[in-house]
């Protein structure tokens, strides 16, 4: 259980969660608007910004995305949060799209033995693995990338926080 003033960390990845892919390009139904980042069209719905906010006040919200300080650059003004930046995880280069493990050491390191979540659309094995060694309460939570973050999720995160405060 987490004492009453340090919130559980949530490590937030962005492709496939908050940048949608993967759905079938009908320009009359695109699931967002999209954003031109660094040359590259992604398409991320206004919807996500208030969820991200909702999940803020459970939880300490950490960006754990190849993006690294690039999801601060763009992130909090397309997505009008309430913040202006989070703490960014660094991998030193080790970003492999189409996997999740190679962010593992780097959310291991920050997670300590701190009461951790992970919301990310490739979850693997040895992430499984992970979250079922550690001794601190720990939740993955894995989204399918045309569909990313929805309520559901957010209730199902804020409503996990809750339960490993209570006593």
């Amino acid at each position: 259980m987490t004492n009453g003033t340090t919130p559980p960390i949530l490590f937030v990845d962005v492709d496939g969660v908050l940048s949608l892919f993967g759905f079938t390009p009908d320009i009359r139904e695109l699931p967002g608007p999209l954003h031109w980042v660094d040359g590259v069209a992604h398409c991320i719905p206004a919807s996500v910004g208030p969820r991200l906010a909702r999940l803020a006040e459970g939880f300490e919200l950490v960006w754990a995305t190849g993006w690294e300080d690039r999801a601060n650059e763009h992130l909090p003004f397309l997505l009008k949060l309430p913040f202006a930046s989070l703490p960014v995880l660094r991998f030193d280069g080790r970003a492999v799209f189409g996997s999740a493990h190679w962010k593992l050491d780097a959310i291991d390191e920050y997670a300590g033995d701190r009461p951790a979540a992970w919301i990310d659309d490739n979850i693997d094995e040895a992430c499984m693995a992970w979250a079922n060694g550690r001794d601190a309460p720990t939740l993955i939570v894995e989204t399918l990338p045309a569909v990313g973050l929805t309520d559901e999720h957010v209730d199902d995160l804020l409503g996990w926080a809750k339960s490993i405060r209570e006593p």
